[in-house]
């Protein structure tokens, strides 16, 4: 799905795993200020958008918002690929460690964690902003995990079944929930 268009990882902190694409960070590129979008990009332009583990420290509606935002700059067939933690994800010591405000320390990452996403609600976020959305990675309401194949040169999640270091065979011990919000 990535072309040789403008690629871009929001939120890239000190991992740059998707080479070719413009890695940034919150202050170089906030999802919630269009300015600074239009500053760097015209509307239309942007091939793909890589998020991974950043919607969570959005609420709902500014979700929305940052959705919207991204679905401006993004060309017809540009899209989204968003990782986030999952709420159906049944291991009690991952639910607490992604839990909003996190496990209790205010220099814990999940912090300022300010939702925690079940596959119903991200789909909804993201076509509430004109999004089709397809699911890479889930679990069910029951907690059961769901796999369809993607590729990682179309945006490269670590903390997903096939990359993270947690995760060995069978056993997941974490996950995320990833989806392709499309335009």
């Amino acid at each position: 799905m990535a072309d040789q268009g403008i690629n871009i990882v929001i939120g890239a902190g000190d991992y740059h795993n998707n080479p070719g694409w413009l890695h940034t960070q919150e202050k170089e590129l906030n999802l919630l200020e269009e300015e600074g979008w239009r500053k760097k990009f015209a509307p239309g332009s942007v091939s793909a958008i890589l998020a991974e583990h950043v919607w969570e420290h959005l609420t709902y509606e500014e979700g929305i918002a940052a959705a919207e935002i991204c679905y401006r700059f993004l060309r017809p067939g540009g899209y989204v690929r968003c990782a986030v933690p999952d709420a159906n994800f049944q291991n009690e010591v991952y639910q607490e460690g992604v839990q909003v405000g996190g496990p209790g320390s205010p220099d814990h990452p999940a912090a300022s964690h300010k939702i925690v996403h079940d596959y119903k609600s991200l789909s909804e976020m993201f076509q509430a902003a004109g999004f089709d959305v397809k699911l890479l990675e889930f679990c069910d309401g029951q907690g059961d995990f769901h796999y369809n194949e993607w590729e990682e040169k179309d945006g490269f999640i670590y903390r997903s079944k096939r990359f993270d270091h947690r995760n060995e065979k069978e056993q997941l011990g974490f996950v995320s929930l990833i989806v392709d919000a499309i335009k």
